[in-house]
């Protein structure tokens, strides 16, 4: 397939068009030196557009890198700096970018949000999360009630333990998770109001600490990264299963 060709696969699954309050620009970012669309066989998969993603990407021999946080967030970028080298590792590689913010925290199947859902075997699963205009995370049940510490470990086996972990709820056990990926630690009182035992998302700030406590909610903050890698590797899956391309992930963990 050309880059144009899986631009318009991706954004159509990832149905991008619903999301036009997320300023990420998604969809392909940079281009190739092919106007018709440069042919594909091997796609690289990755939470950032940073130089070390996309050396390693070139480095595999990638026509093609999609990413969870792009170059362009809603405005004209300066092409100096960080920026240029980025944006010349690309060129300099012909490997085209394509981006996918919002679109993938909420996609039901590939989703960040909904791919945890998955691994907890949540049942009566529902939108949750609301950021302007749209619902970006989940809210389910277990299939039975587990110290939250057994959540976070089925969530991300050998990795559990270093997830923070502010155990306000009343209830030894939890029964309903709410889940937002990312930096979504001003929506604790979304969870709180929507009956959440647990709320997971990526990180929590300090001004989120006396509201979780006062409103005697659990909650787990898993690492921005962390939780970010769920949806990108699920795409990736999809895209080599329905499309018999390619594809690898490119792990660049931050430690946030």
């Amino acid at each position: 397939m050309t880059v144009n060709e899986l631009d318009r696969w991706l954004s159509d699954y990832l149905e991008t068009g619903k999301f036009p309050m997320d300023p990420s620009q998604n969809g392909i970012q940079v281009g190739n030196s092919d106007p018709v669309g440069k042919p594909v066989s091997r796609i690289a998969f990755g939470v950032d557009a940073c130089l070390e993603t996309i050396l390693r990407a070139r480095e595999a021999g990638a026509g093609l890198l999609v990413v969870h946080h792009g170059l362009l967030w809603g405005r004209v970028e300066r092409v100096c700096g960080i920026y240029y080298r980025r944006v010349k590792a690309l060129l300099d590689a012909d490997m085209a970018l394509f981006a996918c913010h919002l679109p993938l925290d909420a996609h039901p199947v590939c989703g960040n949000n909904y791919g945890m859902a998955s691994r907890l075997s949540l049942t009566d699963t529902a939108p949750f999360g609301q950021w302007r205009e749209a619902s970006i995370g989940v809210i389910g049940e277990l299939p039975r009630a587990l110290p939250a510490q057994n959540v976070l470990e089925a969530l991300f086996p050998g990795r559990g333990r270093d997830c923070r972990l502010w155990p306000f709820g009343t209830r030894s056990e939890v029964r309903r998770v709410a889940i937002v990926s990312g930096g979504a630690g001003d929506m604790v009182g979304q969870a709180a109001e929507a009956g959440a035992d647990l709320y997971v998302t990526g990180e929590v700030g300090h001004e989120e600490y006396h509201r979780m406590a006062e409103l005697g909610l659990t909650v787990a903050a898993c690492g921005h990264y962390l939780t970010e890698t769920v949806g990108v590797a699920l795409l990736a899956e999809r895209v080599r299963a329905s499309l018999n391309l390619e594809t690898m992930f490119v792990d660049v963990p931050t430690g946030m």
